[in-house]
């Protein structure tokens, strides 16, 4: 695999809360207990599936409340995405 300044940002071993997705999200959002989680259903499967290709493993998505989250297993961990200032971030 080619290592793209987007995949090192996802794999950065420091600080794995802190990774965040380069291209930015317009979208609709909600807030719901404290994190930015997207509105639809369709906008995260969206979403999802540019991820699934840039990490290049099965991303899917999980209603959490009012919102829906990105969820999938990198590296073998499992790992929550929702939204921070336009970007995705881990949530775990």
């Amino acid at each position: 695999m080619t290592q793209s300044w987007h995949n090192r940002a996802f794999r950065s071993e420091r600080k794995p809360t802190m990774t965040i997705f380069a291209a930015p999200v317009f979208d609709a959002t909600v807030i719901y207990e404290g994190n930015e989680l997207f509105k639809g259903q369709g906008a995260a499967r969206g979403w999802a599936e540019k991820l699934a290709k840039e990490l290049e493993c099965e991303i899917g998505v999980e209603k959490i409340g009012t919102g829906w989250v990105l969820c999938g297993t990198v590296d073998g961990e499992p790992c929550k995405w929702s939204i921070v200032g336009q970007r995705l971030k881990r949530m775990d």
